[in-house]
């Protein structure tokens, strides 16, 4: 007698979740990039910890309608976590190491990235959420449990933080798109 399933329903298991891991990792890196605000170790370092915490619940979440959506949550509350309990004996660097970028005003790169540095933790994760990953202000409250109000008001601030920081000679490292 062959007691062998009919159906082709296995539960999700590592190899479904290393598909998902190669297919979203790359966007959790460039975000992860831009929050820590362009360490590049610890932006790897805040990926493995968002992917690890989600391997650990992979059977559920899996099931998820967005479990790309809800890796980029975890990714900023584990940024907001480890920027609470950072020792403070690290500091931030403005020294990048050299890496082959496809940009065509690197300029323009490292000036915004040190500008971001200069944010809160939670005001820098409200931009990148806001301007880089393009999230309206209910998706930005949502992942950072914040209200929509408070949302904006962070953009504001940190925006104009950011343009004081940058001040009016700015204007000379923007170079208009071809397209």
């Amino acid at each position: 007698m062959d007691h062998s399933s009919t159906t082709d329903h296995a539960p999700p298991g590592p190899l479904d979740f290393l598909d998902f891991a190669t297919a979203c990792g790359g966007q959790l890196h460039k975000t992860a990039y831009l929050l820590t605000g362009g360490d590049r170790h610890l932006a790897e370092d805040l990926v493995q910890e968002a992917l690890s915490r989600m391997f650990v619940r992979w059977r559920r979440l899996s099931r998820l309608e967005n479990p790309a959506g809800y890796a980029q949550t975890v990714l900023v509350n584990t940024f907001l976590s480890l920027r609470r309990r950072r020792s403070s004996s690290e500091r931030v660097t403005f020294e990048f190491p050299e890496i082959a970028v496809t940009d065509t005003d690197p300029a323009l790169r490292l000036t915004l990235l040190r500008a971001l540095q200069d944010v809160s933790a939670q005001d820098r994760a409200v931009l990148v959420l806001r301007f880089w990953e393009d999230r309206s202000v209910e998706e930005t409250a949502a992942v950072l449990r914040l209200s929509a109000t408070a949302v904006r008001s962070r953009s504001h601030r940190a925006l104009n933080r950011i343009r004081a920081l940058l001040g009016d000679g700015f204007a000379e490292h923007v170079t208009a798109d071809p397209r």
